[in-house]
């Protein structure tokens, strides 16, 4: 037995004798190969970061993409069967127009070399004459072709959104051709008045603001990613729209019922997916700002969907979906420009307060008797308002160092004054040349449709088809079309036994 345990002994002093000599060699040769292998250089660092940035606005850019079936879901939903495909096709060929122009001429006018502040423009930036590929934008470790694809996603989503404060009475060529004129005459302009920096200097390029609300002076307003340009501009730009154009036929006696409101929930829930891109990818790269803006964004569309759910159960004694998701949106509309300027908390406290406030716009609308057929003025004028201005509020230098510390900060109202004047001037930038835009377009062309056309439906007469092949539509189309193929079958007959 004791020699076995000695046996056993010197097994065991080996083996780990072996190990050790082992591991030493292991050692020896991954320092040798470190010894040989250069350093990692600052080059090789920064190409990998800028890798890393650019898949991030790639992915964004995609987000944003996304948002607008989701909005074309939200919408669609929330109207009666007739209208559907109508209404959702409002939303997607701002994908086709908008898409087209902006490449043109769209994303000349709104980020080239400014014209004073006022408006850019850049030769070549004109479909993009004179830029290559791998042409970096400067200040960001992106090329231009992703920024100009990431802004374009916003300029297309944006007029979309005026379109649910007029769906269900208005003609669809008239309806393209204000896409065109709007996004030339306000969206591009609002643009470059926020967002726009000296990219195109040719020193200190990518430094500095240099629109006319962005600049420090006179007003300094921040707007992360687009209170004021999309949300303020085409909240305003509907209420404009419903005070040219006639209300929809028996409103507010006959109440509209939605076709669908599962489609308008699942278009909620893309909205916020996709919003996680609108917010996090206005850092302009992969880094903690993209973090705090995609958290904050989370908070509030949590924190604004309780909100109005609870505000909505106390008012009218059930909570219902169409009112969940309407809160959801509202808190996201409102988080917009403040999200990568707040902290997490600053997020929630914007959504809780969102919710409260768009509701109530919401339920006012009855008592003003205007028709916003589907909200876009109380939820997305209303909450892009109230973001703007509560952006002041909430921000923190230490969140975003391109920003400024708000009230609670540092117990001053200045940012919030700069904030309450940069939303009130581009609300009313966007209500007037609305105004005269959607005027002149009616007067020329009969922006809004027929009462016939209403009553048979703009699926039937703007498009010649039907969102849901059942019911008395498809008998409407065989009546117009003259069609004798398909004769009309009495009820409870099987279509076989004719």
């Amino acid at each position: 037995m004791n020699a076995l345990r000695c046996l056993l002994a010197c097994a065991l002093l080996a083996t780990s004798s072996a190990s050790l000599a082992f591991a030493q060699e292991a050692k020896e040769t991954l320092l040798a190969k470190d010894a040989k292998e250069p350093p990692v250089t600052k080059q090789q660092l920064d190409e990998a970061k800028s890798q890393g940035d650019i898949a991030w606005m790639l992915t964004s850019s995609a987000l944003v993409m996304f948002m607008v079936p989701g909005l074309a879901l939200f919408y669609g939903g929330m109207v009666r069967k007739k209208n559907i495909l109508a209404t959702m096709m409002q939303s997607m060929v701002a994908l086709a127009i908008v898409g087209v122009y902006w490449i043109g001429i769209g994303y000349c006018l709104a980020f080239g070399q400014t014209q004073g502040g006022w408006i850019g423009w850049s030769p070549k930036l004109i479909f993009l004459n004179g830029v290559e590929p791998a042409d970096m934008l400067p200040g960001l470790n992106i090329p231009i072709y992703v920024h100009v694809m990431f802004q374009g996603m916003f300029a297309i989503i944006t007029p979309a959104l005026i379109s649910g404060a007029i769906a269900e009475r208005i003609r669809f060529g008239p309806y393209c051709l204000f896409l065109l004129v709007w996004v030339t005459f306000v969206y591009c302009p609002l643009a470059h008045w926020v967002w726009a920096m000296n990219w195109w200097d040719s020193v200190d390029a990518g430094t500095k603001m240099v629109g006319f609300l962005g600049k420090a002076e006179p007003f300094g307003a921040l707007d992360f990613a687009g209170g004021t340009v999309v949300h303020i501009a085409a909240g305003f730009a509907g209420l404009a729209s419903i005070l040219v154009l006639r209300k929809r036929l028996g409103y507010p006696d006959r109440v509209a019922k939605p076709n669908s409101i599962v489609l308008t929930v699942l278009g909620a829930g893309l909205l916020w997916f996709g919003w996680f891109g609108f917010n996090g990818g206005s850092a302009g790269g992969s880094n903690s700002l993209a973090a705090s803006a995609f958290s904050a964004t989370q908070a509030a569309a949590a924190a604004a969907g309780l909100t109005w759910m609870i505000a909505e159960w106390l008012h009218r004694g059930k909570p219902t979906a169409l009112g969940l998701a309407s809160g959801i949106v509202a808190g996201l509309v409102a988080v917009t420009p403040a999200s990568g300027f707040v902290k997490m908390w600053g997020g929630l406290s914007i959504g809780l307060i969102a919710g409260i406030v768009c509701y109530m716009a919401v339920v006012l609308k009855a008592s003003f008797k205007y028709d916003d057929s589907l909200d876009a003025f109380g939820v997305h004028g209303v909450g892009g308002f109230l973001g703007a201005v509560l952006t002041g509020v909430f921000c923190y230098k230490s969140v975003n160092g391109a920003g400024s510390n708000g009230l609670i900060a540092d117990g001053t109202m200045t940012q919030t004054i700069s904030q309450l004047e940069a939303a009130a001037i581009s609300a009313t930038f966007s209500l007037v040349l609305t105004l005269i835009i959607v005027k002149v377009i009616d007067a020329l062309f009969g922006f809004i449709t027929t009462p016939e056309s209403e009553m048979n439906g703009l699926d039937l007469t703007e498009h010649g088809e039907v969102g849901y092949d059942v019911g008395p539509e498809q008998e409407l189309i065989s009546s117009m079309h003259g069609s004798h193929s398909a004769p009309a079958v009495r009820p409870g007959v099987p279509a076989h036994a004719k």
